[in-house]
Formats: C-alpha cells, structure tokens, sequence
C-alpha cells in the first residue's frame, strides 16, 4: 500500500482536532502558539491536545459533553478547544468579559458537565457554580490554591460533588481513545453576543469548522510562515477562524489580550504580524493612531468582519499600512464565513462585502422565497457546508433562522428528495448585475423615518465621511410624525478637545436627503460600550438614551 504523504493528510482532514494534529505530526518544531514572552510548538501542542483528551475520558463522559471554557486567551485555551472534541466532547467557549449571571445563564442553558477556568475566575463563580445542576467536574489552570480565595472561601464553599484537578495532572493523563466521532456531530456551541435578548447557542460541526478553516485559508493564501494576530475573542467565531485558519496550513497565532488598541498595534510591531482580523470598532480606533513603519514591512493582509468598514476608516488604513492586501468580509456566526472581497475590487466597489466564499453560496431572496432581481433589496441566505446545526435547546428561533430552501432555489432540483437547511440571514443586501453583493442593514435594526426605510449603517458612513467624529452609533426613537426619529451619538476624533456641532449638522444637511439628516446628535465621551464580540453596543446606547430622555 503507498503511504499518504503529510501534505495529502492535511487535505484528508475532516475533524475539527485533525486540523493541529496533523501539523504536530509534519511540522512538529514549528511554533503554533505565542502568548508574550512564551511559545508552544505544534509537537507541545499536539501533545497536551492528546492529554487533555485523555482526561476527559478518563473522567467518563458519555459522548457530547459540553466543556465550558472560561478563560481569557492562554494556551489552556487553545489546547481545551480542540481536545474537547478530540475526546469526542463538545467545548463551548465563554467570553471572559461576561460576568458570573451571564457565564451561569450559558452553563445551564447547554447543560456544561466539565468547566475550565482559573482560580481567580473560580473565585468570582462561587455562588454560580452552587447552583449549576448539571456541573460535575471544575479544571483549574496553573499550580494554584484549589481555588482557595484570600478569606479561606473558594473551592470548599462549592458542592461538594465537584471535582477540582489542576491542569498540569490533567494533562498527563496516559493517552486513550475518544469516543466515535464524524464530521456531521457537534463540535462547538458558540454563543452569541445577545444583543437582542438572551445569548443564543449556535451549534457548529466538525464539518462546519474545518469546511470554513480550508475556505478562509484558501482565499487569504494562507501559508506556513503567517504569523495571525488573535485579537478578537476566541468565543466569536472570526477570533476562533484566526486558530483554524492558521492550523489547517501550519501558521503561527499570537494570543493577545489587549486593553488600548495602541497594544494592538505594540504586538503587531513585536511579533512581525503577517495577518490581522478584527471588526469595524477596533478598526476605527486603530486607523486613528500612528503607526509603526515595522507593521507594514511585515503585515501581508488585514481582514474585516463584523459589520460593514466605514470608507473614510478603510482609506486610513491603506494609508497606514499600504502593502497590506485589505480583505473586506462577511460572516455570521450560524454560518461561520459567508463572504468577501477581493483586494483587487476594493477601489472598484468599496462599500461592497463581495460575493461568496469558497464552498458556499449566498442567495438574495425575497419574502416570497424568489430570488430577487438585480439591486433589489432582499434577504441574504447563506448555503452549503459552512450551514450550522441551529440554536442549542431553541426550536422556535431556529425555525426563525435555519429553514428548507424553498422548491426552485439554486441546487434544488425538482428530482432531489431529501430537505436542504439553509440560513436565512435577517441581514437585508442587494446583488449588483456583476454577482457583487453590498450590505443594507439588519432587519431588526432598520429605522422607518417619514415613510422612508433607513439603514443606520447608511447614516454612520456618511458620519464618518465627514472625519469630524471618532465613533458613532444611529438608531431609531419612535416619533409621532415621523414615525421614528434618527438619533446619533458620536464620540470626538483622537486628539480633539469635543466635536464640532454646528460642522457636523451642516455635512449631514449637505450629503443627506432631508429625512435621513439626523433629529439630534448627543456627544460622549469615547470610546462608546462595546458588546462581548467587540462591536458598538447599538441596543445598550439606544436604551440609555431613552432613560435620559423619559428621567428629562
């Protein structure tokens, strides 16, 4: 029998844990991680992949455990992520920037078994871990105290049916086989933001995270000597795209967790960053400030999603940094990856997110399920591999999200019999007669002013053209004419005493139709609230702005 080379395996791998195994097999002294001064090699990697794994086996977990994992980003991070599923489990990473209420709203809502944290988290969780029904084992990071707080309080004050191992026996565990695992079971339940309510969990596959990891890596060429900035967090599927992305063609990932977006751009400089993603909020903060000629010697591409980048900010990076290769995209958590634009049609259509990824197919439908004609506005429906499994323990709002393709659809033929999934976005967009596609806002945020549909999104890029604000936010306020009133709150730019008012109302006037020009514009401080996905709270700023205004 011919053996299959590393560079055929890689291409053969199918689960979500192959994608670093692979590479601690071909590539085993290339480096896969760095966190400061710290590094771990693809073998170091593959090995506590392979332990972790074992451990969790060996506590005898039935098949499709959740993992819960709360930690900020570390290599205990890393390593969970991918052994949960190694052992056939399923991790469930929880944003480090939510608080004790939130982290227990997901534990019970998945049924989390097994909890990675640090003792100073485990400190903060005492009163949520009590009352968790389904939680019967708690990993700590590092040496540690047992979870021991300053008081004596800490790990004796929890159940005591709970089990506390340290992550370095854990790890040692002698290696064993995980369960039965094929690239349609679960893998992952990503949490969303929540935004518009409680936090959803979007149920990810094998197939859905390695089918996105080999399409993101293809359109970025991806390479060996990439070194990927992770600044996003791990629990938003772009910050965990920056890990497969890199691991499906054996790249290195710098781990940051950053307070100023200047530290950003300090590990950028330190770390000869090659590959940068982040979403629009960051990107408006970064385009504001100097940046070192080093960045652009090394920086071959950096990427958007998240939201449309406003012009003006998107012209201040090429600016900043003109040898990178800007890649503008769209994604959506139920589907991983669903678009993106060339860098070579950027000067073309800047305003456009680009047609569909590798292995993917996006349709523009209308109510009715007809696809709509060119430039007419409909509903973006993403098809294909990258498909999620829908919300964990929610039928009706996946019924609302996940629904059959309707008859006539492209690649539903009247001969196929068996249903096809799809995910209709909530997200309105247009196709132009090219195939290029150019985002309009969402659904559930769009403003009805004077009988008029408003996208915020429209009114912040003109806002931003105007290079008189740093950051702002437009949103709808009931109105008894008008139907809804256009509010915007706006922030100075870096370096300015305030924003000039009287300026910023005659560009509006200027480069606005008359019922788009905004009814009243509030200055804050910045830089404005951001949900735990990094992006501008728009519901959090618009119901603070309604209490001011009823307590007025």
């Amino acid at each position: 029998m011919t053996a299959i080379s590393s560079d055929a395996q890689q291409d053969l791998s199918v689960l979500l844990h192959d994608l670093p195994l692979l590479q601690a097999a071909r590539r085993p002294a290339a480096i896969a991680l760095s966190f400061g001064s710290q590094q771990v090699t693809y073998a170091e990697l593959g090995a506590q992949i392979e332990g972790f794994a074992a451990g969790l086996m060996a506590l005898g977990l039935p098949r499709a455990t959740r993992v819960g994992i709360y930690l900020e980003k570390r290599f205990e991070t890393v390593v969970a992520s991918f052994a949960a599923p190694a052992a056939g489990c399923v991790f469930v990473p929880i944003n480090p920037l939510l608080k004790p209420e939130q982290v227990g709203f997901i534990m019970a809502d998945c049924g989390v078994q097994v909890l990675l944290t640090s003792p100073e988290r485990l400190a903060m969780l005492q009163d949520t871990l009590a009352g968790s029904a389904s939680l019967r084992h708690v990993l700590l990071t590092g040496a540690g105290d047992g979870g021991q707080g300053a008081d004596g309080s800490g790990a004796a004050a929890l159940d005591a049916r709970l089990r506390l191992p340290l992550w370095a026996d854990f790890v040692a565990t002698a290696p064993r086989a995980g369960h039965r695992v094929i690239d349609t079971d679960m893998a992952a339940i990503l949490y969303t933001s929540g935004s518009t309510g409680r936090p959803k969990g979007v149920v990810l596959s094998h197939r859905n995270m390695v089918a996105g990891a080999k399409s993101v890596a293809s359109y970025l060429e991806n390479r060996a000597d990439d070194v990927l900035l992770a600044a996003l967090p791990l629990s938003f599927d772009a910050g965990f795209s920056q890990l497969t992305t890199a691991f499906h063609v054996g790249a290195r990932v710098v781990l940051l967790n950053y307070l100023m977006p200047r530290d950003v751009l300090r590990a950028m400089e330190r770390e000869g960053v090659t590959g940068l993603t982040a979403v629009p909020p960051l990107y408006i903060q970064l385009a504001q400030l100097d940046w070192p000629a080093a960045i652009n010697a090394k920086l071959r591409y950096f990427a958007n999603t998240g939201g449309r980048m406003p012009r003006e900010t998107l012209g201040l990076l090429r600016q900043r940094a003109p040898s990178a290769s800007p890649f503008l995209m769209y994604g959506l958590t139920e589907a991983f990856r669903s678009t993106y634009l060339p860098p070579s049609e950027v000067d073309r259509r800047p305003d456009s997110i680009g047609k569909a990824i590798p292995n993917a197919e996006i349709l523009v439908l209308r109510e009715d399920g007809s696809a709509c004609a060119p430039d007419e506005v409909g509903e973006l429906v993403h098809r294909g591999a990258l498909v999620g499994l829908g919300y964990w323990n929610d039928a009706e709002k996946t019924a609302e999200r996940y629904k059959l393709l309707p008859a006539g659809a492209p690649g539903r033929e009247a001969g196929l019999q068996l249903p096809e999934y799809a995910v209709f976005s909530g997200d309105n967009v247009r196709m132009d007669a090219e195939g290029y596609l150019y985002f309009v806002g969402r659904r559930d945020e769009m403003m009805k002013t004077s009988g008029y549909r408003v996208s915020p999104t429209e009114v912040e890029e003109i806002l931003y053209a105007t290079q008189l604000v740093g950051e702002c936010i437009a949103f709808g306020v009931d109105h008894p004419n008008l139907g809804q009133a256009i509010q915007v709150i706006v922030t100075a730019p870096v370096g300015a005493e305030g924003v000039d008012l009287p300026a910023l109302q005659a560009q509006c006037r200027q480069h606005m139709p008359a019922y788009m020009v905004p009814a009243g514009i509030e200055v804050q401080a910045g830089p404005l609230p951001r949900n735990p996905n990094g992006k501008i709270d728009r519901k959090l700023l618009a119901g603070q702005w309604l209490e001011r205004r009823d307590q007025a």
